[in-house]
């Protein structure tokens, strides 16, 4: 199949079945990996037939990923384009063509989604601000948004990636950074976005820091040459 979509799952059986139906009715191939999930996810997932892995406790979005990752790698090696979708439906699964359109044009390896900043709550579109300007700023790049988890990228960027995969709110950046020392095509497309509930302020001021600090040390290592 030209095109295999991951999706990291964590408590998402309200969310789960749409998630899938929808990406099969877009035409696309859906695996989901239940990431030690307490509720009934892994269950709806197999009653609508889609593929399911589970781990048997929580790991986190970057393992839930490279856990797909390796699935793909052994058991679908033919598989040319791996998207990256939440289960959550915070973004539209019917976006899944135009988020593939660079790869399959060969003008891209790795695409992300970009918000419309007006269709996000104020006090994600600040945390938000923080993380692409320091990220622009700190690896020279122009990029619209640093945070989408709406991605896809070729079988060959993949393995790249699974060697490194790991975190939770830090992934998105983690993969830019990784696709960027990897000198992969970057391209991005503008994606709907829909928030559901919005972070407490201590959780989100944790979080943006978090991943700030993320951004800075990662591009002093990467791009400075500084040992931390």
């Amino acid at each position: 199949m030209e095109t295999i979509v991951l999706i990291p799952a964590y408590n998402e059986e309200k969310n789960i079945k749409e998630v899938v139906n929808r990406t099969k009715n877009s035409g696309f191939f859906p695996i989901v990996i239940d990431d030690g999930s307490a509720d009934k996810t892994s269950e709806i997932v197999k009653k609508g037939g889609a593929v399911v892995v589970t781990h048997e406790k929580n790991k986190g979005k970057g393992e839930a990923m490279t856990t797909g990752f390796k699935l793909i790698a052994e058991k679908y090696s033919k598989t040319k384009y791996i998207v990256i979708l939440d289960a959550d439906l915070q973004y539209n699964p019917e976006d899944i063509p135009r988020v593939i359109q660079p790869l399959r044009d060969n003008e891209a390896d790795f695409v992300t989604g970009y918000r419309n900043w007006k269709e996000v709550p104020r006090r994600h579109s600040l945390g938000n601000f923080v993380w692409r300007n320091t990220f622009n700023l700190f690896f020279g790049t122009k990029l619209k948004d640093t945070n989408c988890g709406f991605i896809a990228m070729t079988t060959k960027a993949m393995k790249k990636m699974m060697k490194i995969t790991y975190g939770g709110y830090i992934i998105e950046n983690m993969m830019l950074a990784e696709a960027l020392k990897n000198n992969f095509r970057i391209k991005q497309v503008p994606v709907k976005v829909h928030y559901h509930y919005i972070r407490s302020i201590p959780g989100g001021t944790r979080i943006v820091l978090g991943c700030w600090i993320f951004i800075i040390k990662r591009a002093l290592r990467q791009r400075f040459r500084i040992k931390l």
